[in-house]
């Protein structure tokens, strides 16, 4: 596998870019570590364990996006025959045998521009944080929509597209093969491990500052690729301004003119969730992680709609949003 290579971006990971680092290393594939201005010896740890290393101009606005394209264009300055990259974000660690899979999907079947597996939270049981993260991750095996941060992709699609978005400071990847099935190739989910990954997530102000990232990139990919037949994200924009906006401005503002009967209206959110909850029971989730499932998915909806606001606010403005940053350092 001379022709693939590993791109990891992080900042300030601890131990937890030690494990990604040894986890590339175990399987002898020529990594780039791209560093978006680490304090915690990052760059000296990824050097040490036998890393390239690139270090990103923070004079320009970071995003994700930037940080992977840095990487895969070193990669193919150290090989011009670069025909795979795996993209891991810092806080993962590959399953052994994960690349060997993946690349064999890629060699056999052409018109697949991406692969991607089963990512699983090292600690589901440290917080429901963590435990929500495991149930996100488990999405259906087949022909997908989206990937996530760690994925393989052919490199031919990836310069076709002209690679991951860098303006964008959240949703990049789901942008990225919206593109890439625009040009008639296919995103594969297969049934294999892939990521053992390590979200720390252990506070509610994390969980809603990474919802309120999601809203922010609702409202960005409906912008940019809400036209049918497309309708990237809508079902989930008009979820969130329904149910994080318009509700319950609705029933406060009627609370004073009915003498509090609006407020009855506030049934309608545990319905939802016993909704949504049900749903995913029949899909075979088991009952304790739907009905966190249903909860979190209602929930989400006010970060959400503060994230959509966000959106808007800084497209009316003209002013650059930063990341929404809800990691913690180790």
């Amino acid at each position: 596998m001379n022709d693939l290579g590993v791109v990891i971006i992080g900042r300030n990971e601890g131990e937890r870019l030690r494990c990604a680092l040894a986890s590339v290393a175990r399987q002898g594939t020529t990594v780039v570590y791209v560093d978006s201005n680490s304090t915690d010896g990052s760059v000296e740890l990824a050097r040490a364990m036998g890393a390239d290393v690139v270090k990103l101009d923070m004079s320009q606005p970071f995003t994700m996006a930037r940080g992977r394209n840095s990487g895969w264009a070193r990669l193919e300055e150290i090989n011009p025959d670069l025909r795979f990259v795996q993209f891991v974000d810092g806080d993962c660690e590959l399953i052994t045998g994960w690349l060997e899979r993946a690349y064999e999907v890629l060699e056999s079947r052409p018109e697949v521009a991406v692969v991607c597996g089963r990512r699983r939270e090292r600690s589901p049981e440290r917080s429901i944080y963590n435990r929500l993260a495991d149930i996100e991750w488990n999405s259906p095996i087949g022909e997908a929509k989206y990937c996530g941060g760690d994925a393989m992709i052919r490199v031919e699609a990836l310069r076709q597209v002209g690679g991951y978005n860098p303006t964008l400071i959240a949703g990049e990847e789901p942008d990225l093969c919206v593109r890439l099935r625009h040009h008639n190739w296919i995103v594969l989910r297969i049934d294999a491990e892939m990521t053992l990954h390590d979200i720390a997530m252990t506070r509610f102000s994390q969980w809603w500052r990474r919802s309120e990232r999601g809203g922010f990139a609702f409202a960005q990919g409906v912008a940019m690729h809400g036209r049918p037949p497309e309708r990237h994200w809508v079902h989930e924009l008009r979820s969130t301004i329904l149910w994080g906006l318009v509700a319950p401005l609705f029933i406060l503002g009627l609370a004073w003119p009915t003498h509090g009967a609006s407020l009855v209206l506030t049934l309608a959110y545990p319905l939802q969730v016993f909704r949504i909850t049900r749903r995913h029971g029949k899909l075979g989730m088991s009952a304790s992680n739907a009905w966190l499932w249903g909860w979190n998915c209602i929930l989400c909806r006010f970060p959400n709609a503060l994230g959509v606001l966000r959106y808007w606010s800084s497209r009316l403005s003209g002013r650059h949003q930063t990341l929404i940053e809800y990691k913690e350092n180790l």
